[in-house]
């Protein structure tokens, strides 16, 4: 499905209905809007892990501005503060009044400027997997370590350089350790990638590698909840635990799990829906 946005045509898609019948009753369920990583990808790749939360709550999926089936813009549209108007705008226009709102990687980063944005509008923000300053040196030594110096150095390559080898070969042989228990044999997800969108906010000197958004956090004040991978090498832990420590002005909790990577559900799923759908119904 589309619908315009801020001059822009958005996908999403919608899993369970929000009023649903309990024995006999009417009852309106929480609406979980999820943002997806990338950027430059699509909303496929959260949405097989986290379906079963359906269950309990209505699940909206968007792909961003420029991202996955959402119309392209312009390169100068591909900033964080466009996307979390969007966010904010697409609730707005289909009628979304409170929404949870989760983003996983890049996804997470938007959630933290439309949590900084629109402190008033979210009732409860899920943050997995992102910074908010990332370190490209903790990085890099986070892929030596879980794969050796050859990873390490396409690690560097990718974030020092960003050519279309370097992200070539980091999606063969960084991507995969995203995951702590990565199976080559598993099938992947049907994932739509827009590598000219990845480049254009990932790029040395690039919104993602310089923005620091410490500083502005203390706007959020709906309660939060930050997930982090002891084994996410990407984004090392202690980037979300000081991401976590800067929301001193909401009700945060923090969970860390040390057997999972980039995405806790990717590695648990049963224990990340958990953690996920207890804070929901708390």
């Amino acid at each position: 499905m589309y619908v315009q946005v801020n001059g822009n045509r958005l996908f999403f898609d919608v899993t369970g209905p929000k009023i649903r019948s309990v024995d006999g009753v009417a009852v309106e369920v929480p609406t979980l809007l999820i943002l997806h990583g990338g950027p430059g990808f699509d909303h496929m790749g959260v949405k097989a892990e986290l379906l079963p939360l359906a269950e309990h709550c209505q699940l909206v999926w968007i792909d961003h501005r420029g991202n996955g089936r959402s119309d392209g813009s312009e390169p100068q549209d591909w900033n964080l503060q466009q996307w979390a108007d969007d966010v904010h705008a697409f609730c707005q226009v289909v009628g979304i009044d409170k929404p949870i709102v989760l983003g996983q990687s890049f996804g997470g980063h938007v959630v933290q400027a439309y949590g900084i944005r629109y402190p008033q509008h979210a009732s409860k923000l899920i943050i997995s997997s992102i910074a908010a300053k990332w370190d490209f040196d903790l990085c890099v030594q986070r892929f030596t370590e879980r794969g050796g110096v050859e990873v390490g150095q396409a690690a560097a390559n990718m974030w020092g350089r960003m050519n279309d080898d370097d992200i070539e070969t980091y999606m063969r042989v960084c991507y995969p350790l995203y995951s702590a228990k990565h199976d080559p044999a598993a099938k992947p997800n049907p994932v739509i990638r827009k590598f000219e969108v990845l480049r254009h906010y990932l790029k040395p000197g690039a919104q993602f590698q310089s923005i620091d958004l410490h500083p502005e956090l203390a706007k959020i004040t709906c309660p939060t909840l930050v997930l982090a991978g002891t084994q996410d090498p990407i984004i090392p832990w202690e980037l979300s635990r000081s991401l976590a420590d800067a929301l001193v002005n909401s009700k945060m909790t923090y969970v860390q799990m040390d057997h999972c990577g980039h995405g806790i559900w990717r590695d648990d799923g049963d224990a990340a829906r958990k953690v996920i759908l207890d804070f929901i119904l708390a």
